[in-house]
């Protein structure tokens, strides 16, 4: 039938036959609560067997109901269970030989849910994932986001949103978002109370050019809207929104703390600085701010909060223009300086009663300097934070540990978010700034009849800003009423709000809904678990609850998950063929750093019993390549979308070229060091091991050296040598060249912002008997080398054509065999697993690879011995 599932890492198809039928996208969106489904039909064309894939990227916010696979008419059909329960069932199947991969979890604004099938040639496979998420306001609008990005030409394309808002639309827009090649392709029909968008380019249409063959649709679709205000009851569930307008902004006191560090060096410090100039023209003589910044030391622009003048903004502008980052990062010192510089203005009475006070913490990095440990930090800062006192992080990039960043401010009631390092950093730390710049109201309580209603999520609220908006949700009691009063109190900028407001008919509202032909009927039900759920997940993460409350807690949340079908970090999603006697698991890692660039959800079968690496094994940078352990090398091809892995059998002391480029002046090398020897009899009779022991980075233009080795890190500039231990952390910047150190970790060390290299420190034991410490080593893809680059890396940054084929049984059962075709050679490849030790240094992550034997033979270009040099400033001989 099939033979395995597996992770993908990208969402392009192969090169080989296969025709995408139809991709169709249905969204209804019943007052604000959105079903998603996402449905593809493809068919295998070619002669051979083939990976058939399917990846969707989702909103992170939204929860996973369900997925289903039809493959040759077996269907697979899933259900939410506990974790422990679907993981032991799934065991019970990779006993049989039958199993999967998992749904892995990251912290991004989009993730993305991989499968793939490996199908034989006529095969037709089907498609379909559920999802579901609550719209939020921001800015004064809902938007809901479709990320389209089908791979290929599809003759079969079609998106439709139905929105209905039984209260009235109050306006409806599609921005073309997918570029000017589809303007007004989207067409839009809408009444009082019903929005139809519908997107559905002809296979013409979908052509980049005239007589292309590959599509231009590659982005993501974008619906907004606007409602008329009013709250909702339905199926025995209330939803009650709350986005009162006419109101005037509250005063704000703000304090912006700023990472300076040398890691925010570059295009970072660029962008932040755009930002803040925009940020502090937005400030008022009404409110008052300063800023922290902070590497290892801590500064304060002012010690005291000023108001927001236009002397004193430009002031703070001149300020932040001149700073240059360089050094570690103290983020605890910084934080608790701008708590106390709160606590001194309220104090003093320079605050008033009614305006809002916060911190806005701008960062890219873990903290190197004074306190390091995460959960000290978070509970030094909610022991100062007061009630009146506010908390927003914005993590820069993917260095940062940004789930601290989301528990700490959380926990003083803030928001984090999270900045992709792209052009356009300064404008998303705009809008994130421009979100809560706003203050309307402060201590908002929405309140309900006693006997009315039970199991209400949250109903006081810290702060209401512009723009957004406020829902409470919660189950209505019998009675005979069929209506719902609520009353809301807050405090504005002069005075108490109040207001009184009457639910709808929920016997009326019901009926309506049964009438609506593309409604999301029970939406209320639905939109008040996913509410409570959530809720619960961050009160489960806080440091607040006890043991007992905790497990609580989690019992909550595992019961409300599985009632309502929502796959959560608790739960997973197991999917059944009853035919095939086949279960596949949908599962999220325990640790959710880990998923933090492998997108949140996929879905695999591995086959059973294939035999994992152990200890440490090779590993890889993602979307990048590296060498480890004796030595092995993990190259990952993008294009071709699969990770290659060889090893070296070379001796100790021989020193190997990873990169040689002399069009950048940038070399590479690392030199062998043998495993410990433990007699002369187990010499003769075993290879000993090799493992990196020194890597060199050689930037000839500025004749600047970074040696590398178990012992210490060496920067050397002409007759200047500086010396670091591993017991160090630093950041020093040498002209061209970056170097940042984490203390008994890792060395980053960065040339001319084009070539980065990443050396992992591995200590064992000290009284092993055969194990030495050792080096791993990791360089991106897209390291920007010129057309001369080479060495056993470098030279894959002119990705070869590649192409695995034959998949069938090896000599050793446990492992596949295939026949690879790359570089005009064919060659006997065995499928299996490496480590991933970036982020668990400890015990790694597993990768898939594609094993070539013989030292990389055929693989790489030329022998292996070709590529060792005498020195490690040595470029590499050409040509080979």
């Amino acid at each position: 039938m099939w033979q395995s599932l597996v992770l993908l890492s990208t969402n392009q198809w192969s090169c080989l036959k296969r025709i995408l039928k139809s991709y169709k996208v249905e969204s209804r969106i019943t007052s604000r609560f959105c079903h998603t489904t996402v449905k593809s039909s493809v068919v295998n064309s070619g002669p051979n067997a083939q990976s058939i894939g399917f990846n969707v990227q989702i909103p992170k916010q939204a929860f996973i109901t369900n997925f289903t696979m039809n493959v040759n008419g077996i269907t697979f059909v899933g259900s939410v269970k506990e974790k422990t329960v679907a993981r032991n069932l799934y065991a019970q199947a990779r006993a049989r030989g039958k199993a999967a991969g998992l749904v892995r979890a990251n912290s991004q604004d989009m993730e993305t849910f991989k499968t793939e099938v490996h199908v034989p040639p006529g095969s037709k496979i089907e498609f379909e994932l559920h999802y579901q998420e609550m719209m939020q306001r921001k800015l004064g609008f809902y938007e809901h986001s479709l990320y389209l990005q089908p791979g290929r030409l599809v003759p079969q394309f079609q998106v439709d949103v139905y929105i209905y808002e039984p209260n009235g639309i109050a306006s409806v827009e599609t921005p073309n978002t997918l570029g000017e090649h589809f303007s007004g392709m989207a067409k839009l029909t809408s009444s009082k109370d019903k929005a139809h968008v519908v997107f559905k380019p002809s296979l013409q249409q979908q052509r980049k050019c005239e007589n292309c063959t590959t599509s231009a649709i590659d982005g993501i679709f974008t619906v907004r809207y606007d409602v008329l205000r009013d709250s909702n009851v339905s199926d025995g569930h209330f939803v009650h929104f709350f986005a009162p307008a006419n109101l005037s902004p509250l005063p704000k006191n703000i304090v912006f703390v700023i990472d300076v560090s040398g890691s925010m060096w570059g295009v970072k410090m660029k962008q932040t600085v755009e930002a803040m100039q925009t940020i502090l023209d937005d400030l008022t003589m009404d409110d008052y701010f300063s800023i922290v910044d902070f590497n290892h030391n801590v500064r304060c622009w002012s010690e005291e909060l000023v108001p927001g003048s236009t002397i004193q903004v430009a002031e703070a502008k001149k300020y932040i223009q001149n700073i240059k980052p360089n050094g570690g990062t103290n983020i605890n010192e910084a934080l608790m300086r701008a708590v106390q510089m709160l606590v001194k203005a309220s104090n003093q009475g320079m605050i008033d009663p009614r305006s809002v006070s916060m911190i806005m913490l701008v960062s890219d990095g873990d903290p190197t300097v004074g306190e390091i440990k995460l959960s000290a930090i978070q509970k030094n800062v909610k022991k100062v934070m007061r009630e009146e006192f506010s908390l927003f992080s914005l993590g820069i990039g993917f260095d940062v540990d940004y789930d601290f960043l989301e528990r700490i401010a959380m926990e003083n009631r803030g928001v984090a978010q999270r900045i992709y390092t792209s052009h356009d950093a300064s404008d998303q730390i705009r809008r994130f700034y421009s979100q809560v710049s706003s203050p309307l109201l402060r201590k908002i309580t929405v309140q309900f009849p006693e006997d009315s209603v039970s199991d209400v999520t949250q109903n006081h609220f810290d702060k209401y800003f512009s723009g957004s908006e406020l829902v409470v949700a919660g189950k209505v009691l019998p009675s005979e009423s069929t209506t719902l009063n609520s009353f809301t109190t807050a405090s504005a900028v002069s005075h108490t709000y109040t207001c009184t407001h009457t639910e709808a008919d929920y016997l009326e509202l019901d009926a309506a809904l049964a009438q609506q032909q593309h409604a999301f009927t029970g939406f209320a039900r639905q939109m008040w678990a996913y509410i409570t759920v959530n809720q619960l997940l961050s009160e489960r993460l806080s440091m607040a609850p006890t043991a007992g409350q905790k497990r609580k807690i989690t019992q909550r949340i595992l019961t409300l998950a599985v009632e309502h079908q929502f796959v959560t970090p608790l739960t997973a999603l197991l999917v059944e063929s009853e035919e095939a006697k086949e279960r596949l698991l949908a599962d999220s890692p325990n640790d959710p750093k880990q998923g933090g660039d492998t997108g949140r959800t996929g879905l695999g079968r591995r086959s059973g019993g294939q035999k994992r690496g152990a200890g440490p094994g090779c590993t890889r940078l993602l979307n990048g390549s590296s060498v480890e352990n004796d030595p092995h090398f993990i190259v990952h091809l993008p294009k071709s979308n699969m990770d290659i892995c060889f090893n070296i059998d070379s001796e100790p002391g021989h020193i190997l070229n990873l990169v040689s480029d002399p069009g950048a002046g940038v070399v590479v090398n690392g030199q062998l060091v043998g495993s410990k020897r433990v007699g002369v009899e187990e010499k003769e009779k075993e290879k000993v091991n090799t493992y990196f022991g020194t890597v060199s980075v050689f930037y000839q233009p500025d004749g600047i050296s970074v040696s590398v080795s178990t012992d210490r890190i060496d920067l050397t500039h002409g007759r200047n040598n500086h010396s670091f231990t591993w017991g160090a952390t630093a950041d020093i910047t040498q002209d061209r060249v970056k170097v940042s150190i984490v203390k008994d970790s890792k060395v980053m060390v960065t040339v001319d912002d084009k070539i980065t290299v990443m050396v992992l420190l591995h200590r064992v034991w000290k009284k092993h008997p055969t194990h030495v410490d050792f080096l791993g080593l990791y360089i991106p893809n897209n390291n920007q080398y010129s057309s001369q680059a080479h060495g056993l890396i470098g030279q894959f940054g002119q990705e070869p054509e590649v192409r695995v084929f034959n998949l069938h049984e090896g000599a050793d059962p446990l492992k596949k065999e295939a026949t690879m075709e790359v570089k005009g050679n064919k060659l006997v490849v065995t499928r299996g697993w490496q480590k991933d030790y970036r982020r668990d240094q400890k015990r790694g992550s597993d990768v898939f690879c594609w094993f070539i034997h013989n030292s990389g033979k055929g693989f790489i270009d030329g022998h292996y011995t070709n590529y060792i040099v005498p020195r490690l400033d040595s470029f590499l001989p050409l040509p080979l």
